[in-house]
């Protein structure tokens, strides 16, 4: 059932991909995510290109669903997705190209630099991460986490505002639309990726990790363990969502307003850092990490020979990137509406 799979996916720390194998059948795994992916773009595609709501162009249409296809189908192949992962990511590619070109050009940034850096140093990563796959392999709840406040932004943009690019408009006493949806966007994507880069560049150089809430050293692995390394890169990721989206609207863009786009540069850069932060906090309480000696890594449930180390076992890694990309959407909303404007 769906709540099954919420359950086990989202709040279990280790999610197995076998396990929905082994409830539906290999077979019906495929065809389920084969159909859930084709109804979806059927839906998307029906509302955009005959709603009267959606000025989308047959051309826009057409390169949204190659474009989408395509990235699936190379990250498939290099074993950074497994299928339910690729189904649902073509959905969402769909989505946020047909939406926006800022929106697809900044999640194709996002992708590239992220399962790079998941394959770098993987044989350290192996030695360390006990929960390790070749590549990443991210299946539909690793996507779903990471995208779905980016995927609800584009389309909530897409309904309330139609197909197209819109600069962001932060001189008035309220923010529009498509403002709000694009800032949300930005921001969540900019946490996913700051708290990627962090992870990954972090748990291999950078010295030994301090937890977040005590500062105390605490193994490679821990949940809410950080560097100074893992910070700036945690930066440098929020940088780049900021400047591949500002480079998108200023090619395609053909709204104006009289806020200095770069802005968006600068609040992705700070999104980027914090939501990073926020996730730290976040794994360092909520989730459980514990050093067993028998396997002599981090694991993330308690058992026979493990040492806790920090946090409850509430919620699993799944959980912690959901939350902490909505509560930095959240709060880049907030400080922008009241900080930003009224300044």
């Amino acid at each position: 059932s769906i709540s099954s799979y919420l359950k086990f996916g989202l709040f279990n720390p280790i999610y197995n991909r076998n396990v929905d194998i082994g409830r539906m059948g290999n077979k019906a795994y495929h065809v389920f995510w084969a159909t859930l992916c084709a109804s979806g773009l059927i839906s998307l595609s029906y509302w955009t290109l005959f709603s009267p709501r959606s000025d989308c162009s047959v051309t826009r249409w057409l390169l949204a669903t190659i474009l989408s296809i395509l990235i699936t189908a190379r990250g498939m192949r290099r074993n950074s997705l497994d299928f339910s992962g690729g189904m649902l990511s073509i959905l969402i590619g769909f989505l946020l190209t047909i939406a926006n070109a800022a929106f697809c050009l900044s999640m194709i940034a996002f992708y590239i630099s992220s399962s790079r850096l998941t394959k770098w140093k993987s044989e350290v990563k192996k030695k360390i991460e006990v929960d390790f796959k070749e590549g990443g392999q991210r299946n539909w709840v690793q996507v779903l986490c990471n995208g779905g406040v980016v995927s609800f932004s584009a389309l909530m943009y897409l309904y309330n505002c139609g197909v197209g690019e819109r600069s962001i408009n932060l001189t008035g006493p309220e923010m529009d639309m498509a403002t709000v949806c694009s800032l949300g966007y930005l921001s969540s994507l900019s946490c996913s990726c700051g708290d990627t880069w962090a992870s990954e560049v972090g748990s291999v150089v950078g010295g030994t990790p301090k937890l977040v809430t005590t500062l105390k050293s605490v193994p490679r692995g821990t949940n809410g363990g950080v560097t100074i390394v893992g910070l700036v890169c945690s930066l440098a990721g929020g940088l780049l969502i900021g400047l591949s989206y500002y480079s998108a609207l200023l090619i395609f863009s053909t709204s104006s307003s009289c806020t200095p786009q770069w802005i968006i540069v600068l609040i992705a850069s700070l999104a980027g850092l914090s939501g990073s932060l926020i996730d730290s906090v976040l794994g360092a309480t909520l989730q459980y990490s514990g050093y067993s000696d028998q396997i002599k890594k981090v694991v993330n449930a308690p058992g026979d020979g493990v040492k806790h180390i920090s946090g409850y076992n509430i919620v699993g890694n799944h959980a912690v990137n959901f939350i902490s990309a909505l509560l930095t959407a959240t709060l880049a909303l907030w400080i922008t509406r009241h900080v930003i404007i009224c300044y």
